[in-house]
């Protein structure tokens, strides 16, 4: 295992019918990193994954959105899943946390139709993304510029198409997450450099 990413906390937000390898497989790769992986949900118990349009397995909820607390994690993960991400992006805390990590410059990584629910929490407008091509118009109405490209990294959000992209797709996660680790080390050295001298 790699140390790269350890300290790391990732939440992945998913609710009923989310694309299971598009969590299974940026998990894992994370994991393998050294970072802790979080499944948040709408509710207690277990959540449902999917292969494509049919059931898969099932996946123990650690969090609910109605609890989740930005300030805990590091970087925030959104599986697509036509059914998940219809019903994510309805839930109002799940809308708050994106916002609240976006305000908070963490690393966001989309792939699929997870995009929608940064769509409906008001992210999209400027931003650069890819997605499943059937969510590009709603992207540009939502005043962002959709590409058709295997991954895309524009400032702190990653995002990619398909399940064929994950290994760029991971590969442009574990990247994003370790320069954000990087970077809050030398901002803790800096201000502590500060504080050093003021004292």
């Amino acid at each position: 295992m790699s140390t790269s990413l350890n300290g790391m906390r990732v939440a992945i937000l998913v609710t009923d019918g989310f694309e299971q390898i598009e969590l299974t497989s940026p998990k894992a790769a994370l994991e393998k990193e050294g970072a802790t992986t979080i499944i948040a949900s709408d509710q207690k118990g277990q959540v449902q994954g999917f292969h494509h349009d049919k059931k898969a397995d099932h996946f123990l909820v650690e969090q609910i959105f109605d609890n989740i607390d930005p300030n805990d994690f590091d970087a925030v993960l959104l599986p697509g899943g036509v059914q998940n991400s219809d019903t994510i992006r309805l839930n109002q805390p799940a809308q708050r946390f994106v916002q609240a990590m976006q305000k908070q410059h963490k690393p966001i990584a989309v792939i699929c139709h997870g995009a929608w629910l940064l769509v409906s929490a008001g992210l999209v407008k400027g931003r650069t993304l890819t997605s499943w091509p059937s969510l590009q118009d709603d992207i540009r109405n939502a005043g962002g510029e959709w590409v058709d490209q295997q991954v895309v990294t524009n400032d702190n959000w990653i995002s990619s198409r398909k399940p064929d992209d994950l290994p760029a797709f991971n590969k442009a996660v574990i990247k994003a997450i370790s320069d954000y680790k990087q970077q809050s080390v030398r901002g803790t050295e800096d201000e502590n450099a500060v504080g050093l001298a003021a004292g």
